[in-house]
């Protein structure tokens, strides 16, 4: 697999994706694959070859570095997992405001697009894109 970007990416161990030591999941961000299917994988492997993968696992965890949070990762303006105020558990009062502010956002929005499509210009816009 070649970059296109040109940075070389190093195998990282991901904690925050992880489940024990997050091996599975920087080898799954490493090869561009799904978490699931490498645990998968490596349970199926564990169960089959005894303790290699144990000892490969437990080697791979004390040998890779721990990846870094990313500065996106941290902003809190970006939707994830639970990153919203209501599904971190914080007080419904403030969940509340920052639905209002989402719904004011949205309507200030909703009344430029509003104001655009009764305008003249937008006429004049749409018969010139019909010559």
């Amino acid at each position: 697999m070649s970059q296109s970007s040109g940075t070389r990416r190093t195998l990282m161990r991901d904690k925050a994706k992880g489940k024990i030591a997050g091996v599975c999941a920087g080898i799954a961000e490493h090869y561009h694959i799904e978490v699931w299917l490498v645990r998968i994988i490596a349970v199926t492997a564990l169960i089959f070859s005894s303790s290699f993968v144990t000892v490969i696992y437990i080697a791979l965890w004390f040998i890779l570095d721990e990846k870094k949070p990313e500065p996106a990762a941290l902003n809190t303006s970006q939707i994830g997992v639970k990153t919203k105020v209501w599904e971190a558990g914080e007080a419904p009062t403030r969940a509340l405001q920052e639905i209002q502010q989402e719904f004011q956002a949205m309507e200030k929005s909703l009344q430029r697009m509003e104001h655009y499509v009764t305008s003249n210009s937008y006429k004049i816009d749409r018969e010139l894109n019909q010559l």
